[in-house]
């Protein structure tokens, strides 16, 4: 059967966490993909691809929530260097989402 799908997720979210270019955005979840944002809840502005866990050993990319996956991936730490790869090359600081 597999491990719980939490504990794929929960190594999305500790890789992507542990990469300084992501750490420093807004990042948000819904629906087992992880998102980041340039401000802070209500409005957010949503930057990069979407990182998303479908089973222990797959994770992937998309552009948006509603698109196809761009790219598959065998381990969150790959995942996520393909996500901060697809980020804006100068981003600002996070502010507040008015």
């Amino acid at each position: 059967m597999g491990l719980p799908r939490r504990y794929p997720y929960q190594a999305l979210v500790e890789t992507a966490y542990a990469e300084p270019a992501l750490r420093r955005l807004y990042p948000f979840t819904s629906h087992w993909a992880l998102r980041f944002s340039t401000t802070t809840r209500p409005r957010l502005s949503v930057v990069g691809p979407v990182l998303a866990t479908h089973d222990v050993d797959r994770y992937s990319l998309a552009a948006t929530m509603a698109s196809e996956d761009v790219a598959q991936f065998a381990t969150a730490a790959e995942a996520v260097a393909a996500a901060v790869r697809q980020l804006p090359s100068s981003l600002a600081a996070v502010g507040l989402g008015r």
